[in-house]
């Protein structure tokens, strides 16, 4: 059984078991979370139940792992022809979550 979740303007594919890099969660280490914006929950066999746009009763039950920052990312502006450059660096942080189970309610 997997399910295809919503957070962070993003979308995941989880199954039970997996661990996943999403957005900043304001939550800390060993903590549990509830993802509620389930989008579709596809069980064995070719079940699959199809959100409008999200699967009434169903949740995704996650533990909080850690939080870190992705790989740093180079920004480098330059104009043509004058004496300007510009070059900044971003590291995006993130969650891990270690998928628990798929709940699907009803």
């Amino acid at each position: 059984m997997y399910a295809i979740i919503e957070t962070g303007g993003k979308q995941y594919k989880v199954s039970s078991g997996d661990k996943i890099n999403v957005e900043k969660l304001a939550a800390e280490a060993g903590t549990d979370v509830s993802l509620d914006k389930v989008l579709a929950v596809v069980k064995d066999k070719g079940k699959s139940k199809i959100g409008t746009p999200y699967v009434k009763g169903a949740e995704v039950k996650a533990e909080v792992v850690g939080s870190g920052k992705g790989k740093k990312v180079i920004i480098h502006k330059q104009r043509p022809r004058k004496v300007y450059r510009k070059t900044r660096g971003h590291r995006q942080q993130h969650t891990t979550l270690k998928i628990k189970e798929i709940v699907v309610g009803g």
